[in-house]
């Protein structure tokens, strides 16, 4: 049952991410916010561990391989992407260059994971990538120079995404789920705010707006979302998995029509079908 649905529940909740950072952005320095948002999670989810029954202790080599996972996926990825959009990178360009991690996890995992792909999976990455580009096109249009410093943080966040999806299917097969993703979450959360100390930014303004921006972050995307996607990394092919990757650009854009009004022209919604039947073709095994 879970196999099932949690591909699309993933998407949605994964998505709602960049929504929710709209919120964060305006009363909080932004790595701060994640910081905080880690190390709560981080909390919560060693909670829930204990209550389970389960351990937190790992092994030398499921602890170590948690801690590189952890720093790449939460501090690399999800640093960078904010952090650029932060310092005035539109969220389509973001969206897009992030976008390219389901391609690069399918090129490196045929050499590093023996994994192959066959000529219907190929056609849908590339009309994945098609559509994507077409859901965001627009956004290109409407913007002007971005920095060097914004498209370094979006290359890091690319980077970072690509090498916790390779490294989670060929070293974190055996790390424990619940165990793992909390010391994933403790070592970034910790890493963030380091860096937030250092810099001088550790604002957070606590209203109902940046609270609400929290608990969902903590609770929705931080904690449901990785789990779920560290689940499906567990049991999927790599490459079917970021396939999925895909279709957050469209089903933000979804959201951003039902919750802002933002309106999608006809060339997004051909977009979102391109990127649909993109992700279709990865995801069949045959």
């Amino acid at each position: 049952m879970l196999e099932r649905y949690a591909p699309g529940i993933f998407v949605i909740i994964w998505s709602s991410g960049f929504v929710v950072a709209k919120y964060a952005f305006r009363s909080s320095d932004v790595i701060f916010f994640l910081s905080v948002r880690l190390l709560i999670a981080a909390v919560v989810l060693a909670a829930i561990t204990k209550l389970s029954g389960q351990s937190l202790r790992l092994s030398r080599r499921d602890f170590f391989a948690s801690l590189a996972i952890g720093i790449s996926l939460h501090a690399l990825y999800l640093g960078g992407v904010w952090e650029a959009i932060a310092q005035g990178s539109p969220s389509g360009i973001a969206s897009v260059v992030t976008s390219l991690q389901p391609v690069l996890v399918s090129i490196v995992a045929i050499r590093v994971l023996g994994e192959t792909l066959t000529s219907k999976q190929v056609a849908g990455l590339v009309i994945g990538l098609t559509g994507v580009c077409l859901v965001l096109a627009p956004a290109f249009s409407r913007t002007g120079e971005m920095s060097l410093t914004a498209l370094f943080l979006l290359i890091c966040a690319l980077f970072g995404s690509t090498s916790a999806t390779l490294m989670q299917k060929k070293i974190g097969h055996s790390i424990p789920l619940l165990a793992g993703t909390t010391y994933q979450f403790l070592i970034a959360g910790l890493l963030l705010g380091i860096f937030s100390i250092v810099s001088g930014k550790t604002r957070i303004n606590w209203n109902l707006e940046s609270t609400l921006a929290m608990a969902w972050a903590v609770i929705v995307t931080s904690l449901v979302a990785i789990l779920i996607l560290l689940w499906m990394l567990t049991r999927g092919s790599a490459a079917r998995v970021s396939s999925l990757l895909y279709l957050v650009p469209a089903m933000t854009a979804i959201q951003a029509f039902i919750l802002f009004g933002e309106k999608l022209n006809p060339q997004a919604l051909i977009g979102i079908a391109a990127t649909a039947l993109g992700v279709w073709l990865v995801q069949k095994k045959s």
